[in-house]
């Protein structure tokens, strides 16, 4: 590999799976993108060990990198106006809708295109670890990534959009309306049930209509799996992220479907 390239590694963190990416910015092409599930919902002890696993058993995790970039994907995160954020009280951001130990490290982004600021935990052992590894290294969260690209690239109708990233056991929802962040949220389920009675419950504290709002999946969810085909069932107007990313992919690393991965594929 040419030592001049410019080459950037992307790691989300999340309890239930680690995914990792590589784009190479002097040829503008995604060379490695791999997701790993810990088959369980690990705890953050568990996770650095799954950590250590995966950058040992991936060689094209093992050379020199441009930068670094940490996402990490938890519950553990509250969007708070810029205007009444004030660094000082960062824990009672999180405090009544997250649990939090007094010994949580806690931190924030800023998120520009709606003057917000995203208050949340980030594992600092997995931090300690990526920078006696790497080095210095820039972090987020999932949240912000999600956030800060649908408001800035997808148009919305005036019947609303609603974005779902599917996960193993967990799933976020992003509502937009008119250009406006009407709500983030994550849910934890263990059924197809739950999911869509989260999902239609959420669209009707906002007063989005099952049958004219625009429903956008993404991340682990195919056609006619159980999830899909439920939602197929009460929501009319249905389909499967369209992104428009301004790189390409290798033939190793191309995603099975277009739109897993939204998450760490919009970090770039």
């Amino acid at each position: 590999m040419n030592k001049n390239n410019i080459i950037n590694l992307s790691i989300q963190i999340s309890l239930n799976g680690l995914s990792f990416c590589i784009l190479n910015r002097s040829t503008n092409l995604i060379e490695f993108l791999q997701h790993k599930s810990t088959n369980k919902k690990a705890n953050p002890f568990e996770l650095l060990d799954y950590l250590k696993q995966a950058l040992e058993s991936y060689p094209q995790l093992k050379q020199t990198f441009s930068s670094v970039q940490v996402i990490y994907q938890n519950e553990l995160s509250n969007l708070v106006p810029k205007e009444l954020f004030n660094e000082e009280h960062l824990a009672d951001y999180l405090k009544f809708n997250s649990k939090i130990l007094k010994s949580d490290y806690i931190s924030y982004d800023e998120i520009a295109v709606n003057e917000s600021v995203n208050v949340y935990v980030p594992y600092m052992n997995i931090n300690n670890f990526i920078f006696d590894t790497f080095g210095v290294f820039e972090y987020k969260h999932a949240s912000t990534i999600l956030i800060d690209t649908f408001l800035q690239k997808e148009n919305d109708s005036e019947a609303g959009a609603v974005f779902m990233n599917a996960n193993e056991t967990t799933f976020e929802l992003i509502a937009i309306k008119n250009n406006t962040l009407l709500l983030y949220n994550s849910f934890e389920f263990s059924t197809k049930e739950d999911v869509i009675y989260y999902l239609l419950f959420t669209m009707e504290q906002l007063k989005l209509s099952p049958e004219s709002v625009k429903l956008k999946l993404m991340g682990q969810i195919v056609k006619d799996d159980d999830i899909y085909s439920i939602i197929y069932t009460y929501v009319r107007h249905i389909e499967f992220y369209q992104p428009k990313y301004s790189f390409d992919f290798n033939e190793h690393s191309k995603p099975s479907e277009q739109h897993n991965h939204a998450v760490i594929l919009n970090s770039f």
